[in-house]
């Protein structure tokens, strides 16, 4: 009896996926005038935390100051909660639901959690000081087929496997 996992029409038809995910970029070129994108949405909630907590530092701060009082109200926050909804009822849709810790045999629970969190933080820290993630530098400079953003793919998916090399070894089982 297949797994769920391998049954491929347990998850969505990439073409499929990737059509609609052109045709959102394209609507928010023409509705709002610019791509999409996801680290713009995280550190402006940040800044709302941060402007709870600490509202004088934060109203001061060159970096999250200039958001105003209320740094929510930006298209980029919508998204960044409507992915995570979308993720979620889509999970729940196609019964995808588990709690798990996804790992090779070799690894320890511990060892997983300490490379996401690495990972996590170092990948969001580059993300804010290139003044952009992944997917908008993506999306949004691919679909632009700006020269930067070409490169950058490239630099991505060749990185990926390198990083890959060191650490096979943890996910092969």
């Amino acid at each position: 009896m297949k797994s769920k996992i391998e049954n491929k029409s347990y998850f969505s038809n990439p073409y499929l996926a990737g059509v609609m995910l052109g045709i959102t970029l394209l609507s928010s070129f023409l509705i709002l005038g610019a791509g999409l994108g996801a680290s713009s949405g995280l550190a402006r909630i940040a800044a709302f935390l941060e402007g709870i907590l600490l509202p004088m530092h934060t109203f001061s701060s060159e970096y999250f100051g200039k958001w105003g009082h209320n740094p929510l109200n930006y298209y980029l926050v919508y998204m960044f909660f409507g992915i995570f909804l979308g993720g979620f009822f889509s999970a729940i849709l196609s019964n995808r639901i588990k709690f798990e810790m996804e790992k090779g045999k070799i690894a320890s629970n511990s060892l997983r959690i300490i490379f996401a969190l690495c990972g996590g933080i170092l990948v969001g820290f580059a993300s804010r000081l290139a003044r952009g993630c992944t997917s908008g530098q993506a999306l949004t400079g691919g679909a632009l087929l700006l020269t930067g953003s070409i490169v950058f793919l490239i630099c991505i998916f060749a990185g990926g496997y390198a990083a890959a090399y060191f650490v096979r070894r943890q996910w092969n089982d």
